[in-house]
């Protein structure tokens, strides 16, 4: 644990039913506050390190941590760790450390909307859009990226390269090391994921300029994310299976390794309600994505999963779980999302609790109560990893499994799906201006909050003046 962390700068979270969620919960902060580094010759020296190598920097594993620093933003500097990538990146700003992967998913754009919604920090958004454009520019990194580019700040090549109807990448760059989804080849897949994150950037690119009034920006990039989003429908929407997923470069027929990837157009909010509930299925299949730790990295009927998970041939993985629940969350499928997470929270749980050493891991076997093997034969994932791996402990407990799921501190307002599971809630939960508990039972939840917010319950606004409030559900 870091010398200055204690459990009061984060919120505590009731439920009385699994107190070894609880413990979990606290492991997973215990874990990140030692995470928070301190590394000379940075741009930002002050930030959270993801747990991999000490001398590189991987976007994505970043963009996700900052998911559940958020609900401590004043101790946990996830949000200020862009910033070691956007200067080197696009400002040519020296760094001590390498970005392992400049063409690693682009998700800068949704977690600096969903930080500011939760914070109500908006010091962060007029640079990014309009002084520096960092958004913007790297937004047009990924579509200008050619096969072979090297960036200075990095030593690898980039493998993303867009062209008429996707984008080129690697397992690597993807963030799915050895996924059987390309075999390893650069230029016979176009990637799903890759196009749906390039529409989820161009949305919220879009819905953050709205914020400031930056109209002609808004325009701009609400018609490139409904370009993508019309490709993403015509291209890679299979009616047979009901599923997105990448496309052959050479005939556009569809390739049917069915992964966690295919969310990622229903996070973008491209699928039309139909082909969500069409998705939803393959995540509540056994058979596909579904089963007791659901989400694998691949689907268990395929030739390519191994029960052991073998890091991306099954492995399960905080950042596309957590990816995969906020995008059937958004489509209102919020119990399911619950279902999804708690499966998720208790896998995670019990080897916490059976196998040695005690702790979290990078990722989890799909079928046997372990961490993941690693891509060798005898080796296993990462262990401490918090990193990302909190977003499970911290982030679906909090938001799915408790069900509180919508905090806005923008309009003062929490979203809040009431589950029967008996006494549970979160205490000390900030945002913005705002400090509240949000305790519930089978029946009722109680909010005692310190300013008058918009409490929604179920799809039913009640108004909360500063004080407690007991409402009725049951």
């Amino acid at each position: 644990m870091h010398k200055d962390f204690s459990f009061s700068l984060v919120p505590e979270v009731i439920l009385d039913r699994h107190p070894e969620y609880i413990e979990l919960y606290k492991k997973a902060w215990d874990i990140a506050s030692d995470h928070v580094l301190d590394t000379p010759g940075l741009p930002v020296e002050h930030h959270m390190d993801e747990g991999v190598a000490p001398d590189r920097n991987w976007i994505w594993d970043t963009c996700f941590m900052v998911h559940y620093c958020k609900y401590s933003p004043g101790f946990f500097p996830g949000i200020q760790s862009l910033d070691n990538f956007y200067l080197p990146l696009h400002d040519k700003v020296k760094s001590s450390c390498l970005i392992q992967h400049p063409d690693n998913p682009p998700l800068f754009a949704w977690v600096e909307y969903d930080y500011y919604r939760f914070t109500g920090d908006a010091s962060r958004i007029h640079r990014n859009l309009v002084e520096k454009r960092y958004l913007q520019r790297h937004y047009d990194f990924v579509e200008n990226g050619k096969l072979g580019d090297r960036c200075p700040s990095s030593f690898l090549m980039n493998t993303l390269q867009k062209c008429e109807c996707g984008y080129f990448w690697s397992g690597i760059a993807s963030g799915m090391d050895n996924t059987p989804r390309g075999n390893d080849t650069y230029t016979n897949l176009f990637w799903v994921d890759a196009l749906a994150q390039q529409a989820l950037s161009a949305l919220y690119i879009a819905r953050m300029a709205a914020l400031i009034g930056e109209s002609s920006i808004e325009a701009e990039y609400l018609e490139k994310y409904e370009e993508k989003k019309n490709t993403l429908n015509k291209y890679y929407f299979d009616e047979r299976d009901g599923s997105y997923y990448d496309i052959h470069a050479a005939t556009h027929d569809v390739c049917r390794i069915l992964t966690p990837a295919s969310f990622w157009p229903l996070m973008a909010e491209a699928a039309s309600k139909d082909q969500a509930a069409k998705q939803l299925k393959t995540i509540l299949d056994p058979e596909l994505l579904g089963g007791e730790v659901p989400a694998p990295s691949v689907a268990r009927n395929s030739v390519y999963f191994e029960p052991d998970g073998r890091y991306w041939r099954g492995g399960v993985w905080m950042p596309t779980s957590y990816m995969t629940a906020k995008a059937i969350e958004k489509y209102g499928y919020l119990d399911e999302a619950a279902d999804f997470a708690d499966k998720t929270v208790k896998r995670m749980s019990d080897v916490y609790r059976t196998y040695s050493p005690a702790t979290i891991w990078e990722a989890y076997a799909p079928s046997l109560m372990r961490p993941s093997s690693s891509k060798h034969a005898g080796t296993v994932a990462r262990p401490d990893f918090c990193g990302w791996s909190a977003l499970g402990p911290i982030s679906l407990l909090i938001e799915n499994v408790i069900g509180v799921y919508g905090v806005d501190a923008v309009t003062k307002t929490v979203k809040y799906h009431h589950r029967k599971i008996g006494r549970h809630g979160v205490k000390r939960l900030k945002f913005g201006p705002v400090t509240c508990d949000i305790i519930g039972d089978d029946s009722s939840v109680t909010v005692t909050t310190d300013t008058a917010i918009t409490f929604i319950a179920d799809g039913k606004a009640y108004e909360c003046k500063a004080g407690t409030s007991r409402i009725e559900l049951c």
